[in-house]
Order: C-alpha cells, then structure tokens, then sequence
C-alpha cells in the first residue's frame, strides 16, 4: 500500500474556459515541461499509484499530454484526468487508446462558464459521444456539481443523458451506473477556500495529506487539491525529498490538527469543502 491512495499533478494551470464556479488562480500561467514531468514520476512514484492531472487547469490543453500519458504509464501508473469537455472530440482516439488512462472526469457544469467556444448542443453532443465510444474501455463520470447553483439546464443534460444510455440506470452509493463503466455523480456547489473568505464555525476534517496531496505546475507542494493558489506551500518537489516536506512542522500541524476535527490553517478554516466532513 502506497501513503496515498492519490496525488495531484497539475501539469498547467492554463483553461480555455472561464467558469463561474471555477476560482481560476492568480498564478503566472505555467505549463510542466517534460524534463519536469518525469523527473515529478519518480520523486512521487514511491508514494501512490494514481495520478490526476489536474488541481487547476484543463489538462487537456497541454501540447504534451500524450507524451505524458505514455510516460505515466511507462512509470506504472494510472492516470485520471479531469475535463470541462470542450476538446474531447479532438483527442478521442488517442485518449481511448492510452494504457495509462484509467478514467475520465467529465464536469457537465462547465457550461456555467462564460462563453463557452461552441454552441451547448455540439459541447454536450461531444461529451456523451465520447462516453459512448469509452463504454467497456475506460472509466468516465459526468458531474453535476452545482445543485444550488446555476442548474437551470441540468433537466436539458439528463434528458440527453437518458438518450445516449438508455438504461436500465442503477444507482449507486457513489453514483448512478449509466453504461458499462460510465457513470453520473450530482453534487453540491461548495466555495472554495480563499483567505478572503469568512471563517465558518464548528468542525472541519479534510484528507489533505492522508489520502492525497497537491503538486502545482511549478513543484510547489500543497496538502489537497482545493489548494489553489498554493497558499499552503510545504516545499518544493524538485528541491526538497518528499519525505522532508511532509515530516516538517507545517504539515504535521495540519496532519493532526485534521485528526482532531480542527483546523490548524486559516485558509482551512475557510474552506467550504472541509465543513462537509467535520
């Protein structure tokens, strides 16, 4: 058993969409070039066997995305990649044929963004066509994460949904089975952490540094995926052992402050996510 069951590896920061429900990050734009990249599988290799492309960014603008998949895979891991889904029609031949691609994330609330860059009909066409040609082969989930947000057309996608998978669907603890292997997952809108925010109140829990990890574009540690500005930085990958980083008194502190349901952090405290498991 490897320390965590998974890591976040931001390979850019960079998204072709603007979101609503997205917080974006001030960070200077950055996309992990190769040599940064394999060098990243190795230190983290030791640590856990899935690898999700994604803390900010659409994984799928990166020029080298195949070339990364192919040297995740070559590394022995498997892959999870997160998408808003605009450009999954352009690379689905060669993200079906990857060994390395374990499962894909499709976020179906994307169309709360701004303006997105093709009409809603052929977005969702492309989405659950893409589905389709995945069923038996790899591991996709559509997400509704915005129930109590902008959900004004979520009647629109389930209908489109229940076309493409006719059923029989079989709902399940984590999800509803709609096809061999694809999924649909409803979810909550919930605010980001942001040190701006107002702190909420009772207790908070949070599997930062007990089942997964952050790495942002430019080696920056950070305790949880949700870290989005790195504004929790433990250390460096690239110049600090890992085992360094998260034996150091920061981490620690936020390590056992999460086992006693508080929040040794500010911006912990200020996290909507982490309120859901106190």
């Amino acid at each position: 058993m490897k320390r965590f069951r998974k890591v976040y590896l931001e390979i850019s920061n960079i998204c072709n969409l603007n979101c609503r429900f997205c917080p974006g990050t001030r960070r200077a734009p950055r996309q992990m070039q190769e040599e940064e990249f394999a060098s990243a599988l190795k230190l983290l290799r030791p640590w856990t066997d899935y690898l999700y492309f994604h803390v900010m960014g659409e994984p799928l603008c990166h020029p080298r995305l195949e070339t990364f998949l192919r040297l995740a895979g070559e590394a022995g891991f498997r892959v999870i990649l997160t998408t808003n889904g605009t450009l999954l029609s352009r690379l689905e031949q060669m993200l079906l044929n990857s060994p390395a691609l374990h499962k894909v994330n499709i976020s179906l609330h994307a169309f709360e963004a701004n303006e997105l860059p093709l009409p809603f009909s052929v977005y969702l066409e492309q989405c659950l066509s893409f589905g389709q040609a995945a069923q038996g082969k790899k591991l996709v989930v559509y997400r509704l994460w915005n129930q109590g947000g902008e959900d004004r057309r979520n009647q629109e996608i389930l209908h489109a949904l229940a076309s493409a998978f006719p059923g029989p669907w079989d709902v399940q603890p984590r999800g509803t089975r709609i096809g061999s292997r694809v999924f649909l997952e409803y979810g909550d809108r919930f605010d980001w952490p942001d040190l701006a925010a107002q702190e909420g109140s009772g207790k908070v829990f949070c599997y930062g540094l007990r089942d997964q990890i952050g790495v942002l574009a430019d080696g920056t540690v950070v305790p949880c995926c949700l870290d989005h500005e790195g504004d929790l930085a433990l250390g460096n990958l690239f110049e600090t052992p890992l085992e360094e980083i998260l034996d150091a008194p920061r981490a620690r502190a936020i390590f056992q402050g999460f086992g006693n349901k508080t929040a040794a952090e500010e911006l912990c405290r200020k996290c909507g996510y982490a309120r859901r498991f106190g």
